[in-house]
């Protein structure tokens, strides 16, 4: 791994380290004997080479696909066989942000063509960059997408065309256009940094910049933690290569003002913040959405710029993410301000870099953790769903493609040298092909529990993805550079580590260096140790891997035992573990050490409880019920026949508790996905808002919309083609914050029907609509409940003590039901369903002291009827 692998070149270079904790081995090469302790996992070489020729293959088909269909659009469309060109395609939302109708996915894609050894292919396509990409377009992109994928894409490829030139084989007409077109965009998006904090604004415009009256940009006031923190790479290596020392500082304030801005008691930080006061929108505080690439460029400017602020200011992050984030195998979000309290009970699939970024630091055995429970649970749902909870359910079905888990089976593998993750990483290149190639490319999975497709292939795929995956399965000597000399960005583009020190730095930071009085440990000032981490135990990695075999259920032999044994890593760092566990689905209670006896040969490990099991393993949770809402057109010409059904939210007022539902006129927000201020607030007060998915949290659409008058919101889905037949309904969550003070009825249509309803609008201009649960839609009979009466009963003996079993009659509809129980200690009184009771007596038949049968005299009528609504109750 080109990071790992370098590490020990930084220590040489006379940066500054911590006297006495630098590793005195610093080997990172692999263990002699690793793959012959796993033969079972070994790979030949001949196998090696067929998987890379594999993947190479794989490439072709998707870049070919693009080049062929969809350039010199940004994107390819892999079921349409066509590209994407924003404004004429249905708009996404915030995920159009990446597109700036400037052949985004050539770009991104660059410098893979090199590692790939496609050099013809590279020459070609820078080519086509100089000749057909335009950076002055009038078009609103996102900040932080278009830094790593397109500054980041021409400065890795520029970087590639001038290691090839050098070489004097190729490249010798090339003369800086690369370079000059970053610096020419690096100017585009200097603009956004005019706020007064030093933090960026989320969009620019490629032409007008930022507030200007033709940018239509520039009223947000929030951008994301990682949106901020994740431009030192790109704008450091800008700046030395042009010399040009105006983006270096201006990434280095947006670091120092996250820094100043952290949550002191807990050093952690979180993931929305205003860009104009500093203050923190968002408080919930994780290593995924939102947060993930701030923590990777910490620790990756300081590989790449030698400045040590860098590797400070991480290594105190790092240890308040392993304090209260990490807990292994999970990684959990919580309140930054009090980080004992979890905010959510699921996890993002862009958590699964953090492994990659753990083995930079060479905290090898949480990395091993994390990276087997994402394994486990790609095994159970093929893919990484886009988010999951923490008992390895779907909580967003979407799989875009994301190349994270490959990325850091990469990095464990260069560090360990373990040939599983080799098996690891053959199983994504099967499940790529098996279940996303299409003929024209690899198309996005819309829901992994589906198989479904989405019209979509992001530029990371091509950019990360096969990058990864080739270097997995490639020698250093099969690649056509020494990668070791490169770093990666957060899009898996390269950058050269001789920046710091063949080129001039710029100012130190504005702020004080970070303090050093906090915790550090072994590797706060080194790079990972073969020797160190696995010292005479080449089985470490699988001993903590197997703790995590059977995880999430899946290949778990079937066992009925009642009673079972099983063995459980868990911090012993003062967390209750019976509560981890409870979270997981698990309930148990510790087993008495000394009923284990010395027979049993059980070793001691530090860190790891031994349990009993005093219930069966659960099977896996139903999934969570989610009651069925609708849309209801009622207004002519629609009166009601026209109707979309709809998913509820957590949050918000409980439509199922509403007699009538809720009704009104439908009006769209502006901007449509209600992610800034409302503009159209008179029109729209009194109205049911019509709002897109994407760009923020739901909770944070309906706050503003509540605020600015709305009855009620309709929220659809961004992602085109959704529909109701081929996606689950699920249930809008909360951001982490209070939705306490959201009274809003708030309501999920996908993107078809949504459509029918915005164009039922435009159409009709004054449309009413009925929000309510679905199995209260109007002009539908009432499903009848059937009456019926529960009669529970003991039979009396000598003094009317209870004695014998009890006895159960379940009365329905003319049939009747005898069930007998075990005799519980106190006598229970009899019930009925509904709210009466009636009293029955009961008595032996006095005939014959044998027979258990009962003479029973009801005092009360027929049953109470039901509810005549039968409505259920919302589920929590």
């Amino acid at each position: 791994m080109q990071q790992v692998g370098h590490c020990w070149k930084l220590a040489g270079r006379g940066y500054p380290v911590a006297a006495g904790t630098m590793l005195q081995a610093l080997l990172l090469t692999v263990l002699c004997g690793w793959a012959s302790c796993h033969e079972s996992q070994h790979m030949t070489p001949e196998e090696k080479t067929v998987i890379r020729n594999q993947i190479v293959e794989m490439f072709d088909h998707a870049y070919g696909s693009y080049m062929k269909y969809a350039y010199p659009a940004d994107e390819l469309m892999p079921l349409s066989c066509r590209g994407r060109v924003r404004g004429l395609e249905p708009n996404r939302g915030d995920i159009d942000d990446s597109l700036g109708k400037f052949s985004l996915t050539l770009i991104d894609t660059l410098d893979t063509l090199v590692v790939l050894n496609k050099l013809d292919e590279f020459e070609e396509g820078v080519r086509k960059t100089l000749k057909d990409v335009r950076l002055d377009n009038d078009v609103v992109v996102s900040v932080f997408e278009t830094n790593i994928r397109v500054l980041g894409g021409l400065l890795g490829a520029h970087v590639m065309a001038d290691m090839l030139r050098q070489r004097g084989e190729r490249m010798q007409w090339y003369k800086d256009e690369l370079l000059h077109m970053a610096k020419e965009l690096g100017h585009r998006l200097l603009p956004a940094f005019n706020t007064t904090s030093g933090l960026p604004y989320p969009r620019v415009n490629l032409r007008y910049g930022v507030v200007s009256p033709l940018s239509r940009t520039g009223t947000e006031s929030d951008t994301c933690t990682a949106c901020a923190g994740t431009m030192i790479l790109e704008f450091a290596a800008l700046s030395r290569l042009s010399g040009e020392a105006v983006f270096e500082e201006h990434a280095r304030k947006a670091l120092d003002v996250l820094w100043e801005k952290r949550q002191r008691g807990s050093d952690l930080v979180g993931t929305v913040i205003n860009i104009h006061s500093g203050d923190w929108v968002r408080k919930d505080s994780g290593v995924g959405a939102g947060i993930d690439s701030y923590y990777e460029y910490l620790m990756k400017a300081y590989i790449l710029l030698g400045d040590s602020v860098f590797l400070e200011r991480f290594n105190i992050h790092y240890v308040a993410i392993m304090k209260y984030i990490s807990q292994p195998p999970l990684l959990l979000n919580v309140h930054m301000h009090n980080p004992t309290v979890n905010v959510r009970s699921w996890m993002d699939s862009l958590l699964a870099f953090f492994p990659g970024l753990q083995v930079l630091r060479g905290d090898l055995k949480p990395a091993i953790e994390t990276h087997e429970m994402l394994y486990q649970v790609t095994k159970q749902h093929k893919f990484l769903p886009e988010a999951f909870t923490t008992e390895f359910r779907v909580h967003w079905g979407q799989h875009p493609l994301r190349p994270e888990f490959a990325e850091s089976t990469y990095y464990l593998y260069k560090a360990t040298g373990d040939p599983y993750y080799l098996r690891v990483g053959q199983s994504i290149v099967e499940k790529l092909n098996a279940y996303a190639r299409v003929p024209c490319g690899f198309a996005a999975v819309q829901d992994v529990r589906t198989g479904t497709h989405e019209d979509r292939m992001d530029s990371f795929f091509l950019a990360e993805m096969f990058k990864y995956l080739y270097l997995l399965f490639s020698e250093k000597s099969q690649l056509p550079f020494d990668i070791d000399d490169y770093i990666f960005t957060t899009e898996a583009h390269l950058l050269p580590v001789s920046l710091s020190t063949t080129q001039p730095p710029c100012r130190p930071n504005a702020t004080d260096a970070a303090p050093t009085t906090h915790e550090e440990d072994l590797f706060t000032y080194s790079c990972p140790s073969v020797q160190t981490l696995f010292p005479n135990n080449p089985s470490f990695a699988k001993t903590i891997r197997d703790s995590y075999k059977y995880l999430t259920g899946v290949g778990r032999a079937f066992n009925s035992v009642p009673v079972r044994e099983i063995e459980l890593p868990l911090r012993d760092d003062g967390m209750e573990p019976v509560e981890f566990l409870k979270s997981m689905g698990i309930s148990l209670t510790p087993m008495n050490e000394a009923a284990l006896g010395e027979a049993r040969g059980l070793r001691e490990h530090k860190g790891v409880y031994r349990v009993k099991l005093v219930a069966q393993l659960s099977q896996a949770l139903e999934e969570e019920e989610v009651v069925p809402h609708i849309v209801q057109l009622i207004s002519p010409p629609f009166l009601g026949r026209t109707v979309l059904t709809a998913g509820p939210a957590k949050f918000g007022m409980d439509l199922t508790k509403q007699e009538h539902g809720v009704k009104g006129s439908i009006m769209k927000a502006s901007p449509y996905t209600a992610c800034g201020p409302i503009e159209n607030a008179d029109q729209l007060r009194g109205h049911i808002a019509l709002a897109l998915r994407g760009d923020c949290m739901f909770a944070g659409k309906a706050r503003r919309l509540q605020e600015a008058g709305a009855t009620g919101v309709i929220f659809i889905d961004h992602r085109d083609g959704s529909n109701i037949e081929d996606s689950p309904l699920f249930q809008m969550v909360g951001d982490g914050d209070s939705t306490a003070n959201l009274t809003l009825p708030l309501v999920f249509l996908f993107s078809r029907e949504g459509a029918l309803l915005t164009s039922a609008l435009e159409e009709h201009r004054n449309v009413d609509v009925l929000l309510l649960p679905k199995e209260r839609q109007l002009g539908h009979d009432k499903p009848e409940k059937p009456l019926g009466m529960n009669v529970k009963f003991r039979l009396a003996g000598e003094g009317g003590v209870a004695e014998g079993p009890t006895l159960e009659f379940v009365l329905e509809k003319g049939e009747m039901l005898l069930e007998e129980e075990e005799q519980v200690e106190e006598e229970e009184e009899e019930e009925l369903v509904g709210d009466t009771k009636s009293q029955i007596n009961c008595e032996k038949a006095p005939d014959d002291d044998d027979d258990d049968t009962a003479v029973c005299d009801s005092s009360a009528g027929s049953p109470p009827s039901a509810d005549a609504n039968g409505r259920a109750n919302p589920h929590p």
